[in-house]
């Protein structure tokens, strides 16, 4: 406890929790992993500390409009299908959401394995095998159906979902790829971080997000310029107003590129 940069919450000091173990450090909270009613069950603890710069009043406010704002979001995904850490209990008062652990590796993890030091013509070559494609297909169903619950994440990168693993096979398959094996790609994706998420339908909106996760996927993993396409056809399979969206994410990219132009 003592190597945490900012007190814990009190409810990670509580004796029926397990010794909290901080992963993450971002601009607007903190990412612990402790347990819930039993130290079997393990959940994940995001917690947004006081901001000495804000006023005390305005400080706590916002806090509760954003804890409350990202749980109700979370129920709302659940409710409608969408793969999403479930919420186990919430203190706006005290800044802190607890909710399901996620087992598994983050996306961005998973393609950069598979990626290695693969050429980009190694990489389409590859392309063939189907495992990268089924798993960035994947990906697009899943945000597809995040925008179909009506909910725009509003940070969409590799590093905020996970491939939370598929049950063992009970004789699992042996393939001759030694840099990423099948079971290393199965498993469902499920989408974390909703600290900037909102509810909203416009296709603009929706296309933003798109273009977020575009750009973070090309920066994230070189070589991949070809394979986005496969994040949208899958998004395409689970969102039924897609079509428009795309079509609105080319004059999203056609502004991205102006931006870049004029620099």
């Amino acid at each position: 406890m003592a190597d945490h940069p900012l007190p814990p919450p009190r409810i990670l000091t509580h004796p029926s929790s397990t010794a909290p173990q901080l992963i993450t450090q971002g601009a607007e909270g903190l990412l612990y992993r402790t347990s819930y009613l039993q130290p079997s069950l393990p959940a994940a603890l995001k917690y947004r500390p006081s901001k000495p710069y804000r006023h005390p009043i305005l400080d706590a406010r916002l806090t509760r409009q954003r804890i409350l704002a990202e749980a109700r979001i979370l129920a709302k995904c659940r409710r409608e299908g969408v793969v999403v850490p479930s919420v186990y209990c919430v203190d706006e008062a005290a800044g802190w959401l607890l909710m399901e652990w996620i087992e598994g590796l983050p996306v961005r993890v998973v393609v950069n394995k598979w990626l290695g030091s693969k050429s980009e013509e190694q990489v389409l070559t590859a392309e063939a095998n189907g495992r990268l494609v089924d798993l960035l297909k994947r990906v697009g169903a899943a945000v597809g159906r995040l925008h179909a619950a009506g909910v725009v994440h509003g940070d969409l990168t590799t590093s905020n979902m996970m491939l939370r693993p598929a049950p063992p096979a009970v004789e699992p398959q042996q393939h001759g790829d030694e840099s990423l094996q099948r079971e290393d790609t199965d498993g469902s994706i499920v989408i974390i971080d909703f600290g900037l998420a909102s509810q909203g339908t416009h296709e603009e909106d929706r296309a933003v997000d798109l273009y977020v996760l575009e750009r973070a996927f090309l920066s994230t993993h070189p070589r991949t310029e070809k394979l986005f396409s496969q994040v949208l056809e899958g998004y395409k399979t689970t969102f039924k107003a897609a079509t428009q969206v795309l079509r609105k994410l080319e004059d999203v990219r056609m502004r991205g590129r102006k931006r870049s132009m004029l620099g």
